[in-house]
């Protein structure tokens, strides 16, 4: 029987796509840099290959699962192209399948396009880190990055808590753990609190997705260790804000003080389209923890003033806005004015930005 997994995935690897849609009884559909692109010259995936083709890839659980909930996360691997995760959901009745394109192989940070200051997290000794962003802005990759980065440089016991794994870390100095939150755990928390237990130097959560996981991040970063973290948040301040506002009003302040003492870096990014429309370019802004930083995080009547510092592009203080380095990124000739102005945190400060007035 064809494996319309497998034959999509390899034309998306040849065509650079991000992401495969099937859908019964349609045309696969891909997505490369940002825009879908029906496959005219492919066949239509029948409903019952759809069907076979998801009986095939789940377990009994996952089976369970998406006949509860009519939809499930999983991922599949291939040695000779590399790993796919996958959300399968009921549309009109109907099995469909969202797959994100992982690789096989995990990338240098210099291959990013992060700023020079984002290597500095490698040499982190413990503390949070967060990575932020809309979906499909490159997180977990920036995370595997560094991740294999510490791989590379140190001796540690790296414990990862992913939901579904997305890079598969072959360990180098390191000892790394890869722990799928269905298979090997069964939620995010309690592989959070069995972690404690399980050595670990450095402590990857792929996902902060409610109170109990943040605060069992913050308490492992409490306890000495490393912890990196996606969130979905637009900026470096709005994480900050975001984290302290999902808590009741009567544990923000706790929340306020532990994330003051603890949090070492908040790293956001944007995905833009590239100039001449081949590609994306990746745009970053970052927070590094200083003392003024921590005064402002404590106090809510000055929360917001931290988006102001960051506009104030104190790199030397460890700061860097998403203007900035859009603004770096059109005068190395990656992105144009009209994708910057798009993409600006402040479309005004941009257009002073590009004529040279600010």
């Amino acid at each position: 029987m064809r494996n319309p997994i497998r034959e999509t995935f390899e034309l998306a690897l040849k065509l650079n796509a991000s992401d495969i849609h099937l859908h019964s009884d349609q045309k696969p559909i891909l997505r490369v840099d940002g825009k879908l692109y029906p496959l005219t010259t492919e066949s239509v995936i029948s409903r019952e290959l759809m069907d076979q083709t998801v009986r095939d890839l789940l377990r009994d659980d996952q089976k369970q699962e998406l006949a509860t909930n009519h939809q499930v996360d999983t991922s599949v691997e291939y040695d000779d192209l590399g790993v796919l995760r996958i959300n399968i959901f009921k549309e009109r009745g109907r099995l469909a399948m969202a797959n994100r394109i992982i690789g096989s192989s995990v990338p240098e940070l210099s291959q990013l396009g992060l700023p020079q200051a984002i290597n500095q997290l490698v040499d982190v000794p413990r503390g949070l880190i967060l990575v932020s962003g809309a979906t499909s802005n490159g997180k977990s990759t920036t995370l595997a990055a560094i991740i294999n980065a510490i791989n590379k440089k140190y001796q540690k016991h790296i414990l990862t808590i992913e939901d579904p794994i997305e890079f598969i870390f072959k360990g180098q100095k390191s000892l790394i753990s890869q722990r799928d939150i269905g298979i090997d755990a069964t939620t995010f928390n309690r592989a959070i609190v069995g972690a404690m237990r399980q050595d670990p130097d450095v402590i990857l959560i792929s996902d902060l997705r409610d109170i109990e996981s943040i605060e069992n991040a913050l308490v492992a970063a409490e306890t000495g260790h490393l912890v990196f973290a996606t969130t979905h948040a637009p900026t470096a301040p709005d994480t900050v804000t975001r984290i302290v506002a999902t808590f009741p009003s009567e544990k923000q302040h706790t929340i306020r003080v532990k994330m003051s003492q603890n949090l070492q870096a908040v790293v956001a990014q944007r995905l833009l389209p590239a100039k001449g429309g081949s590609g994306r370019v990746l745009a970053c802004e970052y927070m590094m923890m200083s003392s003024r930083i921590r005064e402002l995080i404590l106090d809510p009547a000055k929360i917001n003033d931290i988006a102001t510092l960051m506009q104030g592009d104190q790199v030397t203080k460890g700061v860097m806005s998403f203007d900035s380095h859009i603004t770096s990124l059109v005068q190395e000739g990656k992105v144009d004015s009209d994708t910057a102005l798009e993409f600006a945190t402040s479309r005004t400060d941009m257009k002073l930005r590009l004529s040279g007035l600010l």
